[in-house]
């Protein structure tokens, strides 16, 4: 699992990541939010969070598996 918004210099593939890669990538975008985009098709988009709401996103996601 990714928490370290700050360590994300480069996409990173979630560790939960499918046996054919197919997952989501994470990136550090800017001092307070995170990139996230499709592994699949990196260029059909990335979605932005807040730093504070990617690290809840963690904790709860962290919660449920």
């Amino acid at each position: 699992m990714l928490s370290r918004h700050d360590k994300l210099s480069e996409w990173t593939k979630s560790s939960y990541s499918a046996v054919n890669g197919d997952c989501v990538e994470v990136k550090a975008a800017g001092n307070s939010a995170v990139a996230v985009r499709d592994s699949k098709d990196p260029r059909t988009g990335i979605l932005e969070f807040a730093a504070a709401t990617w690290s809840a996103f963690l904790s709860d996601a962290s919660r449920i598996s």
